[in-house]
């Protein structure tokens, strides 16, 4: 397995049924790791049987409820360090928000170009490519990932997304026990912390389309987390010590 695509999911189980097979036709290198928080739809089972008939291509990681989106790629980060040896570990949603169309392309970007984050950007040519999202949600989007780039200096457009290829190294670097947010703060988080590591970022166009099935997991909480990290990880920059590994040698 020289590629790793983490898929959180809860109640994903007819979207999961259609991407599953769309990513693994990619290439042959690639496995998928589904991280499920108990959907009682029966999500889990079905990623339990497509690992029988892929061969072992796709696994699944069973958690107790559900525990947000940030804990779920922790939790898979920590197993594709453990348990694979796997060069490119990428992350998308279960609900065909991310296409997996753009998925060659951020490895190419990865592979050939050496870049160690690889984002899948909604707002390079300012937002144009969201497409079903009301206007109200596009503005609150949009305006969030501004106001994270103005305060922390994080040299993303959308900083936001959860579409990414990370390099192995970056996650070997990143110390997951200090990632604490979740929903959009997670991501803001975790590319701040690469981007402060020295590693090189880049983003990429895709086309983000709203959700085929199932429910939005964008709550208050989520929102209100993420407005206040910005802060947090700014005045960490000034006077805490960044989120890395200290066995790790700086790059």
């Amino acid at each position: 397995m020289r590629i790793l695509v983490i898929i959180p999911t809860y109640n994903e189980r007819e979207n999961l049924k259609s991407l599953a097979p769309q990513v693994l036709e990619i290439d042959p290198s690639i496995g998928i790791l589904v991280v499920d928080d108990a959907s009682p739809d029966g999500t889990g089972r079905l990623a339990d049987g497509l690992g029988e008939e892929t061969g072992g291509r796709v696994h699944a990681l069973h958690r107790a409820g559900k525990l947000g989106l940030g804990s779920a790629y922790v939790e898979g980060f920590r197993w594709a360090l453990r348990s694979t040896e796997a060069e490119y570990i990428c992350q998308m949603d279960a609900d065909f928000s991310h296409d997996p169309k753009f998925l060659p392309e951020m490895l190419r970007q990865a592979d050939a170009e050496g870049v160690d984050l690889v984002v899948g950007s909604r707002y390079l040519g300012g937002g144009a490519n969201v497409v079903n999202w009301p206007i109200r949600r596009l503005i609150l989007s949009y305006g969030a990932n501004l106001y994270a780039r103005v305060v922390t200096g994080l040299p993303l457009r959308d900083s936001t997304g959860g579409y990414k290829c990370f390099r192995r190294r970056v996650l070997e670097t990143i110390d997951l026990d200090r990632i604490g947010s979740d929903g959009y703060g997670f991501q803001i988080e975790m590319n701040y912390h690469a981007w402060k590591a020295g590693f090189t970022i880049r983003e990429i166009p895709i086309v983000f389309v709203d959700r085929h099935s199932g429910t939005s997991k964008m709550d208050r909480k989520i929102i209100g987390e993420a407005f206040w990290l910005v802060w947090k990880l700014r005045f960490t920059s000034l006077w805490g010590r960044p989120a890395t590994r200290r066995d790790t040698p700086p790059r």
